[in-house]
């Protein structure tokens, strides 16, 4: 995804186009790996100086709400990404040193999900961490 396809998508859906919501892309496009939302913050206040915490997180949740982010925990942080470009419900597999991206294709949840007989699932987050062979 590029960044004038997701600020399409926003519009379509009745967002305002903001140099934000544009710069926050703008870091995320064409990487292969989660950012922290911290480096997030102090890439955009390079340009932003005076945008506030609550603005950037704030963008960054209804980016991951309208499903052109993904966000997940690394260390206690959140860390996003551009919504990777797999068909289909799948996985990862996260580097924990770069953050590095591996899909898995296929959902681990289909085994579990034959052994909660009884049991209502309502929806799942299933990821790996590990180290990617340029970590190891």
């Amino acid at each position: 995804m590029n960044v004038n396809t997701a600020i399409q998508k926003l519009k379509e859906k009745g967002y305002k186009h903001t140099k934000q919501r544009e710069q926050i892309l703008n870091i995320l496009v064409n990487k292969d790996h989660y950012i922290a939302a911290k480096e997030i913050i102090e890439r955009i206040k390079q340009h932003f100086p005076n945008v506030s915490y609550d603005t950037i997180y704030r963008n960054l949740y209804l980016l991951t709400n309208e499903e052109l982010l993904e966000m997940t925990d690394l260390h206690g942080e959140k860390h996003f990404r551009i919504m990777c470009h797999s068909k289909g419900h799948h996985h990862h597999l996260i580097c924990n040193t770069c953050g590095k991206t591996k899909t898995i294709d296929f959902c681990p949840m289909d085994i579990v999900d034959d052994k909660l007989e009884g049991y209502q699932i309502d929806t799942h987050k299933f990821e790996i961490y590990g180290l990617c062979p340029q970590c190891l």
